[in-house]
């Protein structure tokens, strides 16, 4: 026979009693105190999830590009959270989410401004999570945007002027163009959809990273007399936790995307998430090792992260076959576009522009073919494509091609030979080592 613990007689009558004192708030909201908490703890955890996500950028941009530019590149990593938390709070949540407007451009106004009372609580966002949530779990996506850029202009960038940028275009361009979606603006109303931000948060750092490369040119001795010469990074180890911390981070990116802890939204978007990356790794293998005729490990992380990007857009509204099919193409698609990018002479020393871009684009595309939701139509995907595209590489040109004008946006040619991070910060990263000139 089996036994019944304690427990179970006094749970019923303990939620009977709760939710018998929830206020008028939590059942207008249509949830329990005790659901509202479990949405809200969800949500905080992916929030920390997708924190997580900037320190497997920093590995991996570090362990990609040579070691006399580490301390740069984890300068500005660390800088780029900063500034993308405080900017959002300051402008960017309200630029991105104004309420009613005219589906182009509006603005709540200055700061955080927590509704009153259960407001900003259980009655906010039907009881899935509070104002505050809300506020610092997108804030953790805004941040991403510009990290993408940073890892495209690696090893010749002005480490202020990359600052000057990288703060206009968190603050202003990425919450603009991100409210034409998410903020129930111009693209949302014709029915573009985008889960998790394959375009507006991938495709927008992508956009930016390109316009910013071009400005800027390729680093020294990468392309000399019509070779391209390759210019390797100094840890394949750091990269590789780089890609593995992104991927874990990426169950809070797209998983709390659900913006609640439905049971059964957040596992499809948990195995659609994985499986897809799964899928963009053996792709990518297999491409690499057949064109290259050997196996390489940069082309096999990047082509984790070229699934997982090219599923953020989809990853709810997929099939579990679709999310395979949708990480196998991106996993082809970026081997090739780097090599693309090689060939046009655009030099992107950790493939970030293959990654978020390219692949960006061909996961928010994958929507209007692969959608189990028959009002997602690919037409309108494309739509949304060229709209962010055109708008967030316009920006970014212009907001970098003045810093150029004004600040400069590229070291010496000597400090570049030797290393930014002596003559940027004056500390290198690995004291006490020896190391040759990468």
């Amino acid at each position: 026979m089996k036994k019944t613990s304690l427990f179970s007689y006094f749970a019923l009558p303990v939620a009977l009693v709760l939710s018998l004192m929830a206020p008028e708030s939590a059942m207008a909201a249509g949830v329990s105190h005790e659901l509202f908490t479990v949405n809200n703890t969800w949500m905080l955890v992916a929030t920390f999830l997708v924190f997580i996500m900037h320190l497997g950028f920093a590995a991996l941009e570090s362990g990609l590009t040579r070691s006399k530019n580490t301390t740069n590149i984890l300068f500005k990593n660390t800088a780029i959270v900063a500034i993308g938390l405080l900017t959002y709070a300051l402008c960017g949540f309200n630029l991105m989410y104004p309420g009613d407007f005219n589906g182009w451009i509006g603005f709540a106004g200055l700061g955080l401004s927590l509704p009153a009372g259960d407001a900003g609580l259980i009655g906010y966002a039907d009881g899935n999570y509070t104002y505050y949530t809300d506020f610092i779990f997108q804030a953790m996506f805004a941040a991403t945007a510009a990290t993408i850029v940073s890892g495209a202009v690696a090893e010749r960038v002005k480490l202020s002027s990359f600052l000057v940028f990288s703060t206009v275009f968190v603050a202003i361009v990425y919450p603009i163009v991100g409210s034409w979606k998410w903020g129930g603006g111009w693209l949302d109303k014709m029915g573009f959809y985008d889960f998790a931000g394959s375009t507006l948060v991938h495709g927008v750092g992508g956009w930016g990273a390109l316009a910013c490369v071009i400005v800027l040119g390729p680093r020294l001795g990468k392309y000399e007399n019509g070779q391209i010469r390759p210019i390797l990074g100094h840890s394949m180890p750091l990269a590789t936790v780089g890609v593995f911390l992104l991927w874990l981070g990426w169950f809070g990116f797209n998983g709390g995307s659900v913006l609640s802890a439905d049971p059964g939204a957040v596992s499809l978007v948990f195995v659609t998430t994985s499986l897809a990356a799964a899928a963009g790794v053996i792709a990518s293998m297999v491409t690499s090792w057949a064109v290259q005729k050997k196996p390489d490990l940069s082309m096999i992380l990047n082509g984790s992260l070229a699934g997982l990007v090219g599923i953020t857009a989809g990853s709810d509204t997929v099939s579990v076959t679709a999310s395979i099919i949708i990480g196998l193409i991106a996993g082809v698609i970026v081997v090739f576009s780097v090599m693309f990018f090689d060939k046009m002479k655009i030099d992107d020393p950790v493939g970030a522009l293959s990654v978020h871009l390219v692949c960006g684009i061909w996961g928010t595309l994958a929507v209007g073919i692969f959608s189990t939701n028959p009002d997602h139509k690919l037409w309108v995907q494309l739509v949304g494509v060229i709209a962010y595209g055109a708008t967030s590489f316009a920006a970014a040109f212009a907001i970098f091609l003045a810093l150029k004008g004004t600040m400069g946006v590229r070291v010496s040619e000597q400090e570049e030979m030797e290393g930014l991070d002596m003559h940027e910060h004056g500390i290198a990263a690995y004291n006490g080592f020896q190391t040759t000139n990468q």
